[in-house]
């Protein structure tokens, strides 16, 4: 079909690609359905005596936290200088979990719709599909609960009510305003620090000092009390070590050795990540 424009239009190719991007969508999601390959393996890292233990203690750190810091810290905010408060309000979005999600799915869809490639380098477009796809779970994944739990919870943000009480809770509140606990954009951070981290290792002091700059924004800009930037930062980091705790036990990416060890499988070498590139260009 040709359009007015001069541009041809194959509604028969369009229908191809969509229907190959479908089914290895499908695929993926299959493969990280399955049942895990680590027979006897438990989905959580720690023993059950070692989760009551962290548990507890996180939740009495978090508690005193909210007893002995919470006010103090919103107060001072009130005292630091303009242009430290002005920083902060400047770089508080870029922890919105929009900035690697959309990128990271729009790369999954596109390589799931590529076309068929000698065997070699399918090989190589998988790895690659796998560690994007990674990184979209192990983000994606803590950044939902959050968003179901922070209104179930319904804590009550800097000054909201007119006062600052951090004990000011409407529970299953749908409203922002009460929707403080835990911090979303805590969490997206330091979930993206255990992820990208994990790829990525050198780059891990970088990842650090985004994530704390982050962190310490939501308190600068009070839209968060330093508990909920706590809470956040814990379910970021947990939830993206889960995720690569689930991807390991199927044998996506990681392995777990007889001593208990996670480690993170070879990927394809840039040479061959060009070759293929190269490939398609060709196309």
């Amino acid at each position: 079909m040709t359009a007015a424009n001069g541009i041809d239009h194959d509604p028969g190719a369009a229908q191809t690609v969509l229907h190959r991007c479908t089914a290895h969508v499908a695929a993926a999601f299959a493969m990280l359905t399955r049942r895990p390959r680590l027979h006897g393996r438990s989905p959580w890292p720690l023993a059950p005596q070692q989760l009551a233990i962290a548990a507890g203690l996180a939740v009495v750190i978090f508690l005193l936290v909210m007893f002995l810091i919470d006010a103090a810290a919103i107060n001072g905010v009130g005292h630091l200088p303009r242009w430290i408060v002005w920083f902060f309000d400047q770089i508080t979005d870029f922890g919105k979990s929009g900035w690697f999600l959309w990128p990271l799915g729009i790369l999954f869809l596109g390589l799931a719709a590529l076309p068929s490639l000698p065997r070699l380098s399918q090989l190589v477009l998988a790895a690659i599909m796998l560690r994007v796809g990674f990184l979209f779970v192990a983000i994606g994944a803590p950044g939902l609960f959050v968003n179901v739990v922070k209104h179930i919870f319904g804590r009550a943000r800097p000054g909201v009510g007119g006062s600052l009480d951090p004990f000011l809770f409407s529970p299953f509140s749908w409203p922002a305003a009460y929707a403080g606990l835990p911090s979303g954009h805590a969490a997206t951070v330091f979930s993206v620090l255990v992820a990208f981290g994990t790829l990525w290792p050198r780059g891990r002091t970088l990842l650090w000092v985004y994530a704390l700059l982050i962190a310490a924004s939501r308190v600068a800009v009070t839209a968060h009390y330093p508990s909920d930037v706590l809470a956040g930062a814990l379910v970021g980091a947990v939830g993206a070590l889960l995720v690569r705790r689930w991807f390991a036990l199927r044998g996506l990416g990681f392995s777990i050795a007889p001593d208990g060890i996670l480690r993170q499988k070879p990927g394809p070498s840039l040479r061959r990540i060009k070759a293929v590139a190269r490939a398609l260009l060709a196309q």
